[in-house]
């Protein structure tokens, strides 16, 4: 049986990237990294395990659906069915949500929906809150606004720093969203 293809969208250095890649048997072909960021580390991983990358900047286009119709022409092209953001620090819109309708996931370092969009586990670190989490979702037009697909809380403990708290944070990450692509996959 063949592997369903699937792009991953990310901005960053690519933790959860590498993650679905370390999987054994891992249920996507990942055929295509998307990237706003040509510095982002993230380019190299995928570069490394031959994957194709489409690397843009939002200034080079008239408006959003300008790079978005570029992005779904090139997932298209690369017959993707399944798009990951993984540290993508993008709203996706109507172009893109139109296209890829309920096939759109996310991975949030927050308990949603608490501490949504950027730098959600400092403001969980500073909201001095005593557990925060790790939520999977669909993609909607909101910041961090769609169906919650799977949660696991992770405890702020008394001596965490907000370094401490990412790493284990990004464990969670790094086990449940590659098990939550299985189980939508599989269904």
């Amino acid at each position: 049986m063949s592997k369903v293809k699937a792009a991953v969208f990310a901005s960053g250095t690519g933790s959860n990237f590498q993650a679905m890649l370390d999987e054994d048997d891992f249920p996507c072909e990942i055929v295509l990294l998307v990237s706003d960021q040509e510095q982002a580390g993230v380019l190299k991983k995928a570069m490394q395990h031959g994957i194709e990358t489409f690397v843009f900047s939002a200034k080079d286009y008239e408006s959003k659906e300008a790079y978005e119709a570029e992005i779904a022409e090139q997932l298209k092209r690369k017959g993707i069915e399944w798009v990951f953001l993984a540290g993508y620090m993008r709203l996706i819109g109507p172009t893109l949500l139109q296209a890829y309708e309920g096939k759109i996931v996310n991975i949030h370092p927050s308990y949603l929906p608490a501490f949504p969009g950027k730098d959600a586990i400092g403001q969980a670190f500073e909201a001095g809150v005593r557990q925060t989490g790790v939520t999977v979702h669909f993609i909607d037009e909101g910041m961090d606004t769609g169906p919650i697909i799977r949660q696991e809380a992770v405890s702020i403990l008394a001596n965490d720093t907000k370094e401490t708290l990412q790493k284990r944070i990004q464990k969670v990450e790094h086990r449940l969203y590659p098990q939550v692509i299985r189980e939508l996959i599989q269904k």
